[in-house]
């Protein structure tokens, strides 16, 4: 009885030593315990390293992580103006607004959206509800507000060689500008 006891607490080992073989991949094991950042983090990595498309891959996971927070859903509408995806983004970002209406990287990145589209009116009143928003402290959304003010004063001329820029300016602000 003895040795058919041992027979399978050797059998046990066996498939225990077998699963904890080594793994056929270049990568290092995941370390357990270790937190993983979460994919806002990246998202806004690479963001601010001109990867709009991964950015927004990154973000769409932070959503199936977190859920779609007024940050996720400004991150993704953020993503989409990089891509040029001016229609999603403002969907996006009015959907931020609408789930938080104090959310100034929201105002702000809706502002720039609006820019983008020539609507230079609804541009100006979101950009001064953000700038209201944020005290008149942030250089990047009064920034913004000259820009959509003075397209608006222009919008009966606009140069062929100019186009609009996204710039990251902290985390989840970003400044079009006209190169």
């Amino acid at each position: 009885m003895a040795l058919r006891h041992c027979a399978y607490l050797f059998g046990f080992l066996a498939v225990l030593g077998a699963c904890s073989q080594e793994r056929n991949t270049p990568f290092p094991p995941p370390s357990r315990g270790t937190p993983v950042e979460n994919g806002l983090v990246i998202g806004n990595r690479l963001m601010a390293a001109g990867e709009y498309e991964l950015a927004l891959k990154s973000f769409s996971r932070a959503a199936g992580e977190i859920g779609l927070t007024v940050e996720v859903l400004t991150a993704i509408g953020s993503a989409n103006l990089g891509l040029g995806r001016l229609g999603q983004a403002e969907k996006n970002l009015r959907r931020a607004i609408a789930k938080d209406d104090s959310f100034v990287p929201a105002w702000n990145n809706l502002g720039v959206v609006l820019i983008a589209t020539g609507q230079f009116f609804e541009a100006e009143q979101i950009l001064r509800r953000a700038f209201e928003l944020d005290s008149g402290q942030s250089e990047e959304i009064r920034d913004n507000l000259r820009l959509a003010l003075a397209k608006q004063e222009n919008s009966s001329y606009e140069s062929p060689n100019t186009g609009p820029k996204l710039i990251q300016r902290g985390t989840g602000d970003f400044l079009l500008t006209t190169s």
